[in-house]
């Protein structure tokens, strides 16, 4: 596949309380699905599709985990930046659900 020369990247922390999720890995497959690029997400070097929720899910990302980002595509600043902003609101979690 080619997805052109087009390439962002970014890292970061699952800062929710009960990490990733069912949930918060849907709201992922939902934001990157909106994009034509081709979207990564993982550590450790483990990557998975960000349009996978079970390969996320596989990730087993707790609290405080440092997770990559990397989007190939025109669209791949753009996704990025989405993706980005579900980490940084906790994906809209509080401490107090259940």
């Amino acid at each position: 596949m080619d997805f052109g020369d087009k390439k962002a990247e970014k890292i970061v922390l699952v800062v929710n309380e009960k990490g990733l999720h069912l949930k918060p890995a849907q709201n992922i497959v939902n934001v990157a699905s909106k994009f034509q690029s081709h979207i990564l997400l993982g550590r450790d070097g483990q990557m998975v599709d960000a349009k996978s929720t079970l390969g996320l899910l596989a990730l087993g990302a707790p609290k405080g985990t440092r997770l990559r980002i990397e989007a190939f595509g025109e669209d791949a600043a753009e996704a990025i930046n989405a993706l980005a902003g579900l980490f940084e609101r906790a994906f809209g979690e509080t401490g107090e659900e259940s």
